[in-house]
């Protein structure tokens, strides 16, 4: 790779009007329980059905740290008869919701970074649930901000933004492109089991965007410089969806509960914890740097719990809320755009020209992405 250097100079957040709250979600589902309940008593009693247990909103809470979280329609997802999000495809013709959203956060990451699409070589969008899988969202989006070059879409689940960036990086160090946009659009409610006890509350909807472009072409005194990206991966079947290309071919397997999301989530906080916090250690080193010199890390927002632990094993007695800040309380879970959120929301205020910031994304795969960035 050459030695230019990139930067994010700009970024973008977008997500539904229509706020759900735990006690909406649970009072949903309770009753979806109850109606269960009662029309399997007889089955139930007889031990041929296990009963559906009960939710609760401190349960959710405690368990995830989540209080709210967006939809694209509120209405069917907490309706104890439907418990599904549906949204309109429209016609070919029609820009899709994915790409819409796409456009608003790329807008305002543009407007950030003073740049305009005439500037930009290429869109990457980078997301854990796609709506459809071609003609690329990516490619859509350039038609409609008149972009010149190209586009494409890749995913890496949870870790999908951090990988976005890594290859963004790359292509700008290869010469291939001066200025990309990185667009993660999540649409997470759809493959959430709304009738499930355990995952039911987990994922909200939201979409980021990132303007990462080269240093010498970078119009704002306010951006960050990209000193590494790493991404590991290491199979495991601890998080999964078996939702694909055959969905349709099997008529028993349709409406699987294995075609949404499901996790050991025990194992999985066991298991990736540690390979974070080791991850990020190790990179750190590389650059000659302690876990306590960075001045905010931008986590990945799945678990506060989780996140919790990991800043405290890279800080100590210096973590704070204000050093690995929170989104997920507001958000929920929105897949590969959480880690985006928290740096959107928190890479102002309180740094200063020089600090170090990390971003780590960490889900499914398993996948784990690190981004160390300095202010300008």
């Amino acid at each position: 790779m050459s030695d230019v250097k990139v930067v994010i100079s700009g970024s973008g957040l977008s997500h539904p009007k229509d706020v759900v709250t735990n006690e909406e979600l649970v009072t949903a589902f309770n009753e979806y329980v109850r109606k269960f309940n009662e029309k399997n008593a007889v089955e139930i009693a007889e031990g041929k059905i296990t009963a559906l247990l009960p939710s609760d909103p401190e349960f959710v809470v405690k368990a995830s740290g989540i209080k709210n979280r967006y939809s694209r329609d509120k209405a069917n997802m907490i309706n104890p008869d439907v418990m599904f999000e549906f949204i309109e495809e429209g016609s070919d013709d029609d820009v899709w919701i994915q790409a819409r959203e796409g456009l608003v956060a790329a807008r305002q990451a543009l407007k950030e970074a003073n740049k305009s699409p005439e500037d930009i070589d290429a869109v990457i969008v980078s997301c854990t649930h796609k709506q459809r899988d071609y003609p690329s969202i990516a490619v859509e989006i350039q038609n409609q901000l008149g972009i010149k070059g190209f586009g494409f879409d890749m995913g890496a689940a949870c870790s999908s933004a951090s990988f976005g960036i890594q290859v963004a990086v790359d292509s700008i160090k290869a010469g291939r492109a001066k200025a990309i946009l990185m667009i993660t659009p999540e649409l997470s409610v759809g493959k959430t089991n709304l009738c499930d006890r355990d995952s039911h509350f987990i994922f909200g909807e939201a979409t980021t965007a990132l303007l990462i472009e080269r240093a010498d072409e970078c119009k704002v005194k306010t951006a960050f410089e990209i000193i590494d990206t790493h991404i590991i991966t290491s199979f495991s079947n601890n998080i999964r969806n078996n939702s694909g290309a055959h969905d349709r071919s099997s008529p028993s397997t349709f409406n699987s509960p294995k075609k949404f999301f499901y996790q050991e989530g025990r194992k999985v906080f066991k298991e990736v914890t540690p390979m974070v916090v080791q991850l990020i250690t190790e990179q750190l080193a590389k650059h000659g740097l302690k876990p306590k010199e960075v001045k905010r890390y931008w986590l990945h927002q799945a678990n506060i719990n989780m996140n919790r632990i990991i800043a405290e094993r890279l800080l100590g007695d210096e973590y704070t809320l204000e050093r690995a800040p929170v989104v997920l309380d507001e958000f929920a879970n929105t897949a590969g755009a959480g880690s985006v959120i928290a740096f959107h929301r928190y890479h102002d205020a309180g740094i200063k020209s020089g600090d170090y910031g990390v971003l780590c994304s960490f889900g499914a795969g398993y996948s784990i992405g690190f981004v160390l960035m300095r202010k300008l």
